[in-house]
């Protein structure tokens, strides 16, 4: 999923973004598609990035914490929607050799993952909104192309120097 790679977005349609368009910061470069999906689509009346946080209960963990849910949205027909975008095999209960360190790993990261979308569905329902999880799958089928490699940076501070070649032999000096 690109774990690891962060980065700001800058979007083109700033009317739409909730919050500090300065301080747009994406955490994966699926985030980052979706974040150009929602920046450009028509049907997105006004979106966020991490809006806001909300407290659940980490059943895998065994203690409170805040869950910040990765997109909000607005859509044209009305609709509210809080997004999570996540790569499909973490949505499902892992499928490898049990009592195994990375076994141990993907099921806690499933029973944690279960905890914030009950936490998220229930607040939700309390607002009238829809809470739904975007895996590449629902990408995919909405449109949105995946980034796969991040984009290019300009160095700073680092300038290219223009060097001179000429077809002339060097002179042996003899």
């Amino acid at each position: 999923m690109g774990r690891g790679y962060k980065g700001r977005y800058k979007p083109r349609n700033k009317s739409k973004y909730v919050g500090d368009k300065r301080n747009i910061v994406y955490r994966s470069l699926w985030e980052r598609s979706f974040c150009k999906w929602c920046d450009r689509s028509k049907n997105v009346v006004k979106w966020a990035l991490e809006p806001f946080a909300i407290p659940y209960f980490d059943r895998g963990k065994n203690k409170y914490r805040k869950y910040h849910p990765d997109f909000y949205m607005e859509m044209a027909n009305g609709n509210k929607l809080l997004i999570e975008v996540k790569p499909d095999y973490e949505t499902k209960p892992p499928k490898m050799k049990k009592g195994t360190k990375r076994y141990l790993i993907a099921e806690s990261t499933f029973i944690t993952n279960q905890s914030k979308w009950i936490a998220a569905r229930e607040y939700c329902k309390q607002k009238g909104w829809k809470f739904q999880i975007v895996t590449e799958h629902v990408m995919k089928d909405m449109g949105i192309k995946l980034i796969t490699t991040p984009p290019r940076r300009k160095k700073k501070g680092v300038s290219k120097k223009k060097v001179k070649y000429t077809n002339r032999k060097p002179s042996s000096g003899l």
